[in-house]
């Protein structure tokens, strides 16, 4: 416990030791004092101090008019008198508004004498503004009189700054000259510049600046050398700013300099506070450099379980904390070294600094191999909060029209609500915001409701779908968005209905296939067994023994075909079988599979009808596997076609393909479903007293299907078609 604890107080001395030496170094990088500088005279401090000095002497000196001359330029423009005359309105409104100001005193006035007092200085404002209308003189006399009042108080504030100014003028010696005009301007006792060095000399002043500088720049008075005060400058006080001076300016050693040596002896001292600032922030440096590889800092970071957490975090969110953070450090790196700052605030900001440096440095080891390999790993942009708003906006606008008119509806519904919010402000603006919220923030409104109901109805109806409950359909309203989703739902409720009709029927036929090859399969078999066991029998006559093998041989062959007949379906029905594809004719082929049956249909009652082409009908088949479609049809229509009946063949081409169909009538009643024939082990005998297995039909249209071709079956009354379409290649 000890340890961790001395661990812990490790950790954060060398976290407070680092950010205090940091923040020494970039002290030195971003010093905003000159405490760089060796002497003051050559810091900003002591340039702005130059400044004020040329701001007093232009001021006083350079740009000093006397009161009344400035007085006596006053001009007046036409534009000033209609700006004057027009400035609260016309003259109609500005009547009104002296009336509607002096209505209420009048009627709250205690007595008629000091009602009439108000009403004689309202006839006077309205007659002084009615005259403002009738005569430019009228109005050019009362702009002269405020254009003085202004240069009045001009002066008068100016006043204020000559003792500032004459401090100024006892700290320094200058001595300026115009280019242009010649004129001097110095506080020196001379007539000559030949006698400057006289008074400005290394004896007599601590510093000396001489214009033109070594670069050859004249001193130019502009804007920067302006006194600005709170009333403004007159227009007609004409100051010199483009003008350019050569001369001298000088600090004097006396004892009026006191306010610049006492500026001067607190950069002495201001400096030599910062800089042993500074030394410390850099041995507390390489104090904490020794301590964060005694502590392996690093591999402590790595192991951390915060790394866990942060890599947790979508990378753009980790880089706007490590934004966050290191922004901060930034902004309080330099106070903390301020001059000006006691111990105290100096502990309160070197505490909160350090936490905010730990977790920027935290984050930045864990952030620096996420963002080298940001562009290699696709997750990592992926899963951020920028990809996922972007995907967010463009899943909105897949349908334009729709993202469109929600941004549009959000705008107005933004716009109306901020309306309001200035309305309160400013009523008067009710007489444009009512108008505009019947015309179009009502309809708004209106269809808003409108389209919730109609969501929520929606909603309704998909809910008790989901539950297995089917609503009557979805009224569709309009062309929306909303009723292109009701008709969808409404398709997908007809399309869960036929489903669960053909997975009754499904059920039905998987039990049906159970029971019909249980039984097919269970009649040879119990023949064989029963069989077997009569030939235990040692008193068995040898006929009776023939008889049973001959019986028990017969339905081995049976349970033989109906087992390959099985297998060779499943084959089929996966596709794991391999074609061996030719060019077949398909007329030979079906004469080859009628000649295997030649004697079948001599010794029956069905009369076949042969019709094909006169020449050949070739396609790209396998040969062997179509004379098995052709061999199971044909037997079919000899096993199941009612007696002394007619079965029609017939070959022909139509639309570049072979069209084969087979015709008869069944001595079945067969169902309307013709689907079902394809089952495995269904039979047009339901009776399952036939020799066929059930799987014939299912094979062929697999067969047929293998060769993309389609055979289909048509059932009218007793009339039993199979047509097979197979692709034509020609000779």
């Amino acid at each position: 416990m000890d340890t961790r604890w001395k661990n812990r107080s490790l950790l954060i001395l060398w976290l407070v030791l680092f950010t205090y030496g940091i923040s020494g170094v970039l002290s030195v990088l971003n010093n905003n004092y000159d405490f760089e500088k060796q002497s003051y005279f050559k810091t900003s401090q002591f340039e702005h101090t130059i400044d004020e000095l040329l701001t007093y002497v232009n001021t006083f000196e350079i740009s000093n008019v006397p009161k009344e001359e400035i007085k006596k330029s006053i001009t007046v423009t036409n534009e000033e008198i209609e700006e004057h005359r027009y400035r609260y309105g016309d003259l109609q409104d500005q009547i009104m508004s002296i009336e509607d100001q002096y209505e209420s005193r009048i009627e709250e006035a205690q007595s008629e004498q000091v009602a009439e007092l108000y009403r004689t200085e309202r006839d006077k404002k309205i007659e002084d503004i009615t005259k403002n209308f009738e005569s430019d003189e009228h109005i050019k006399e009362k702009i002269i009189i405020e254009r003085e009042q202004e240069i009045d108080v001009y002066f008068e504030e100016l006043e204020t700054y000559k003792s500032e100014y004459q401090s100024y003028k006892e700290a320094f010696f200058y001595y300026l000259r115009n280019t242009a005009t010649g004129e001097v301007y110095t506080n020196l006792p001379i007539s000559d510049s030949k006698e400057i060095d006289k008074y400005i000399n290394e004896e007599t002043t601590h510093f000396i600046n001489k214009y033109p500088s070594k670069s050859n720049t004249y001193l130019s008075l502009n804007n920067n050398y302006v006194l600005y005060l709170d009333e403004g400058i007159p227009n007609e006080v004409n100051l010199n700013l483009d003008d350019l001076y050569e001369g001298t300016i000088a600090v004097k050693k006396s004892e009026s300099t006191n306010f610049i040596l006492a500026n001067y002896d607190e950069f002495k001292n201001q400096q030599k506070l910062f800089w042993g600032k500074v030394i410390a922030a850099i041995i507390a440096l390489f104090i904490s450099v020794f301590i964060g590889k005694k502590l392996s800092i690093m591999n402590r970071i790595q192991s951390s379980r915060l790394k866990v957490i942060a890599e947790k975090l979508p990378i753009d969110v980790a880089c706007l904390f490590f934004g966050f953070t290191t922004l901060v450090c930034l902004l309080f790196f330099n106070s903390l070294h301020s001059i000006y700052s006691d111990f105290m605030w100096f502990i309160f900001e070197l505490g909160w600094l350090s936490l905010f440096v730990g977790l920027s440095l935290v984050q930045g080891i864990y952030l620096y191999p996420r963002v080298m390999n940001v562009f290699s790993q696709k997750e990592n942009l992926e899963n951020t909060l920028t990809s996922k708003f972007i995907n967010m906006v463009q899943l909105a606008f897949v349908k334009k029209g729709v993202g469109w008119q929600v941004s549009i509806l959000l705008t107005i519904v933004f716009v109306f609500g901020a309306g309001f919010g200035l309305v309160l402000y400013e009523p008067e603006l009710l007489l444009v915001y009512i108008p505009v919220f019947i015309v179009l923030g009502l309809p708004i409104f209106l269809l808003i409701v409108k389209r919730t109901a109609y969501f929520n109805e929606i909603t309704s109806n998909t809910n008790a779908l989901a539950k297995g409950h089917f609503e009557p359909d979805l009224k569709i309203t309009g062309k929306s968005v909303l009723a292109k989703l009701a008709e969808d739902i409404n398709s997908m409720k007809h399309g869960v209905k036929r489903s669960q009709k053909e997975q009754v029927k499904s059920e039905r036929l998987k039990t049906e296939l159970i029971t019909n090859v249980s039984h097919d399969l269970r009649t040879p078999l119990t023949s064989i067994i029963t069989y077997s066991e009569l030939l235990k029998n040692p008193n068995l006559e040898e006929d009776e023994r023939k008889t049973y093998i001959e019986i028990i041989d017969r339905k081995s062959k049976r349970l033989k075909s109906l087992i390959d007949d099985l297998f060779e379906a499943s084959k089929m029905a996966s596709g794991n079988i391999e074609l061996s594809k030719a060019k077949v004719d398909v007329v030979q082929l079906l004469q080859q599979a009628l000649a295997e049956y030649n004697e079948s249909i001599q010794e029956s009652t069905i009369q076949f009808r042969v019709m094909k082409p006169e020449g050949s009908v070739f396609s790209y088949v396998d040969g062997q596997k179509l004379w098995r479609v052709f061999d199971n049809l044909i037997g079919n229509i000899l096993k199941y076609s009612l007696e002394h009946t007619r079965a029609y063949i017939q070959v022909k081409e139509e639309n570049n393909q072979v069209c084969i169909t087979f015709k008869n009538i069944s001595k079945y009643e067969l169902n309307d479903d013709v689907e079902e024939l394809f089952e495995r082990f269904k039979r047009g005998d339901k009776s399952r007293q036939t020799e066929g297995s059930g799987l014939g039909l299912a094979i062929a249209k697999s067969i047929i299907d293998l060769h993309e071709g389609q055979l289909n079956i048509d059932v009218d009354g007793d009339l039993y078609k199979v047509t097979i379409l197979l692709n034509k290649i020609e000779e």
